[in-house]
Parts: structure tokens; C-alpha cells; sequence
């Protein structure tokens, strides 16, 4: 090969979310208010659980830390997608594609890490209810979480060394809006065959293991329900874990949906779609499920919002 075709790439080009110039400004309008809304929605719920003395508890630790992933991960990707959204060139550096990279596999692993913990907790607290504060410690609940975060950067670190060691020549264009594994891999002029394998085993083991963690919990929690008599606590026990089942199968299934398929050249339209959910959407969602379904978080919610309101007449009708 031309020694000029092997010159280092010093940056990426994305296409995209859509080539369209006339929705892309109703796009960034969508999207800059989704951040806003995911942020808002996370600190938000970080800070009730934070300052509400009743929501003291193992569950709402691991919410609480699930939302700082949350923050994290949803400002990986999204400010970059609504910048490029009015952007002629929609380009990444090299190494700013490597960080790109690392911290969002980072926090995709460690919040599918973190939802196996969630459901264990919940298993916990349904089979061992006398016990659940005294096993799920908040020292405990931290160092599972340290263990989810460590796991999560380990296993980047070794995909981002492996991708980003390669020789890349030729062409620099990434068929898709961010830096993703196999779009980024088809760029490269070396032997990738082993970066594909590393890759396959690491989404195997971060999705499959955490999903059949959740399985099997809750094949535990529905057998320790059904030996629970009244119908009302059988009920009680199925609701808490409502909120986490919907945010598993939100993220887990587009994570399935978007890796666990033949491998093509291009992104369709259907792939970013699937990749919007789980980069985008599912960090809003996992606070607004929990505050909609959650009874506790909800009651919170409610308390505040009216003494909030009390104040505001108080204060109004002092007003001279």
C-alpha cells in the first residue's frame, strides 16, 4: 500500500443522525431538550433521595448512584449529537474519538452491572425482609457499586487499547453519529480479527451475565412471592420491582437489538434509531419511571411540590 494512504488519521467524520438539513434543526430543538430533561431529571431525583430521610434505605442508594451513571453517560454522547445537528462537519478527533469511546463502554457496562445489583437488592429485600438493612449495608451497597464501576473501566480500557492501537488509512468516515465499536473497526487496514473476538466475549459477558443475574433473581423473587398468602403483599412485593424490570428491558433490549445481529457496512436508519434509545432516552427514562412508579419517590415528589406551593401563597400573602 501508498505510504500516503497509511498516514495517520488525525480525525473521524460521522454522518450522522439524519442528512436531512430541514429536520435537523427541529432534531437539535428535540434533543437539546431531552439533555436539559435527562440532567434535570437525574440531579433532581439524586437530591430527593439524598435529603429525604425515608428514602434512607439500600434501594434508593443504588437509584441514587444510578442516576450519577446516568449524568455521566447521557453527556458521553448527546452534547456531541446536538452539536453536530448544526454542524457542516460533524467530526471528532482521533483521541477525542478514543475518549468518546472508553468513557461511554465504561458506563454502558457499569449501569448493565449496576441493574443486575438493583435486582439482587430486590431479591434481598422480598426473600430476607427482617434482614435487608442489615445485609445490604450502605458500606456494601458502595462497594458493589465500586465493583460495577471498576469492571466497567477495565473492560474499556482493554476494547479502547485494542481498537485504537490499530493502523487506520484510507478512509476516516463513521457510519454512524458517535464512535461505536464496529463502525469504527471496519475504518482500520489491520487484522481486526482479534479486536472482533475480545469485543464479542466483552458484550456477551456485560450483557448476558447481568441479564441472566436479573433472570435468576427473579425466578428467586417470584418463588418467595408466591409463598407469600395475602394477596396485598403479593401485590406490594411485585410493584417495587416494576420500575427496575421496565428499565431493564428498555436498555438490555436495545443493547440486543443493536449488537446481537448480523454485522453490516452501513447504519440504518433502524440501528440509530435503537442506539438514540440506549444513548439518549433510556438515562431520562430510568429517573421518570422511577418517580412515576415508585410510591415512596412519588409521595416525596408530591410533599414537595405542595410545600413548595404553601410557601409561595405564604409568602404572597405577606406581601403588602
Amino acid at each position: 500500500m501508498d505510504v500516503t494512504n497509511r498516514t495517520r488519521l488525525t480525525e473521524f467524520m460521522f454522518s450522522g443522525l439524519t442528512d436531512n438539513k430541514n429536520l435537523a434543526p427541529f432534531l437539535f430543538v428535540v434533543f437539546f431538550f431531552l439533555y436539559v430533561m435527562t440532567i434535570m431529571a437525574n440531579i433532581g431525583l439524586l437530591t430527593i433521595v439524598q435529603t429525604t430521610s425515608s428514602l434512607q434505605i439500600p434501594m434508593y442508594y443504588l437509584l441514587s448512584y444510578l442516576s450519577v451513571v446516568d449524568v455521566f453517560y447521557c453527556s458521553v454522547i448527546t452534547p456531541k449529537l446536538i452539536a453536530d445537528l448544526i454542524s457542516e462537519r460533524k467530526t471528532i478527533s482521533f483521541e477525542g474519538c478514543a475518549l468518546q469511546f472508553f468513557f461511554y463502554c465504561s458506563l454502558v457496562a457499569t449501569e448493565s452491572v449496576l441493574l443486575s445489583i438493583m435486582s439482587y437488592d430486590r431479591y434481598v429485600a422480598i426473600r430476607h425482609p427482617l434482614h435487608y438493612m442489615s445485609i445490604m449495608t450502605k458500606k456494601k451497597c458502595l462497594h458493589l457499586v465500586c465493583v460495577a464501576l471498576s469492571s466497567g473501566v477495565f473492560q474499556s480500557s482493554v476494547q479502547t487499547i485494542c481498537t485504537f492501537t490499530l493502523t487506520f488509512c484510507g478512509s476516516n468516515f463513521i457510519h454512524h453519529f458517535y464512535c461505536d465499536i464496529f463502525p469504527v473497526l471496519q475504518l482500520t487496514c489491520s487484522d481486526n480479527s482479534v479486536c472482533n473476538m475480545i469485543t464479542v466475549y466483552i458484550v456477551c459477558i456485560f450483557a448476558l451475565g447481568p441479564c441472566l443475574t436479573i433472570l435468576l433473581s427473579y425466578l428467586l423473587i417470584v418463588f418467595s412471592v408466591s409463598r407469600i398468602k395475602s394477596a396485598n403483599g403479593r401485590r406490594k412485593a411485585f410493584s417495587t420491582c416494576s420500575s427496575h424490570l421496565m428499565c431493564v428491558c428498555i436498555f438490555h433490549g436495545c443493547i440486543f437489538f443493536t449488537y446481537f445481529r448480523s454485522p453490516s457496512r452501513d447504519f440504518t436508519l433502524r440501528d440509530k434509531v435503537a442506539s438514540v434509545l440506549y444513548t439518549t432516552l433510556t438515562p431520562m427514562l430510568n429517573p421518570l419511571i422511577y418517580s412515576m412508579r415508585n410510591q415512596d419517590v412519588k409521595r416525596t415528589i408530591i410533599a414537595l411540590v405542595q410545600k413548595e406551593i404553601s410557601n409561595c401563597l405564604r409568602i404572597s400573602r405577606a406581601d403588602p
